[in-house]
């Protein structure tokens, strides 16, 4: 006797379900323990043990001398470092979509070459760089080194939105009397802002998630990444696994209020005008 072929179908999709279920656990697994050991009762310095449940690290985020300031570090260098990244990689994106100029694809190779490259590579290169030019270490060198590996991530993310937009729009409104700033600001600007937003969440994850470049080029500036590493040695406290449970919070909490955003645009769009598929 022989299974129907929708019976068949009713299988595979319930071993993908589970199969995806048992995937996504794996790659959380992690941050629910991290989540869960910030409520941890630790009697000593390791906080790998349950020893039972507090609130106390909670009230208590910054107790540790110095994790507070390595915090802000790391928000200012990527709240910098994604600003500086957006203006140049906007720039760039659609240098590199719209108009055709020599050495375009030199350009191109060069925007993708820090992706492919190890960051021990990147960050020593950039750190002999610094000294052969004399410039001490420190907070600077850091934003410099992060906007130059968050420029390439934003240059891909604004590309795949401008390539996949309808330039007969620009064009309609630039035949309707509107100048390349004017077309630029009320209709380019508009239909990317959602490739923008992206590029930005992900330069700023990335800049403030980083620890290898930053460990070349920090000098004696110690940044949230750094502070874990330095801590380790002697037991990373609670209050650690607090701030990354609050940042990860915050994450979410942007993703959501993007995608909340992106919908009623997309629904207004619809609105204005009857018909239209908003992507």
């Amino acid at each position: 006797m022989t299974l129907s072929a929708r019976t068949w179908d009713r299988v595979r999709a319930a071993a993908l379900g589970l199969w995806s279920a048992l995937a996504l656990f794996y790659l959380f697994l992690p941050i629910f323990i991290v989540i869960l050991f910030s409520f941890n009762d630790n009697k000593g310095r390791f906080n790998v043990t349950w020893q039972g449940f507090t609130l106390d690290h909670w009230m208590h985020p910054f107790a540790v001398e110095g994790l507070g300031q390595a915090l802000q570090n790391s928000i200012e260098i990527a709240a910098i470092s994604t600003v500086i990244a957006l203006i140049l990689g906007t720039g760039m994106a659609l240098a590199l979509v719209r108009y055709r100029f020599f050495g375009r694809g030199a350009v191109d190779l060069f925007t993708f070459l820090p992706l492919a490259s190890p960051e021990v590579v990147l960050g020593a290169a950039l750190l002999a760089l610094f000294l052969t030019m004399n410039v001490a270490t420190g907070f600077v060198t850091i934003v410099v080194a992060h906007v130059m590996f968050n420029v390439s991530y934003v240059v891909v993310t604004i590309k795949a939105r401008l390539e996949g937009m309808d330039q007969h729009i620009e064009e309609a409104a630039m035949d309707l009397g509107a100048n390349q700033w004017t077309t630029f600001r009320l209709v380019t600007f508009p239909l990317i802002l959602p490739g923008i937003a992206a590029a930005g969440l992900l330069a700023f994850a990335l800049s403030i998630d980083d620890f290898v470049i930053t460990n070349f080029n920090a000098g004696e500036t110690v940044t949230f990444p750094l502070f874990i590493y330095g801590a380790a040695r002697q037991g990373v406290p609670p209050q650690v696994n607090v701030l990354a449970t609050m940042l990860l919070l915050a994450a979410l909490l942007l993703m959501a209020l993007n995608l909340v955003f992106q919908r009623r645009r997309g629904r207004s769009l619809q609105v204005a005008v009857p018909g239209t598929r908003v992507e």
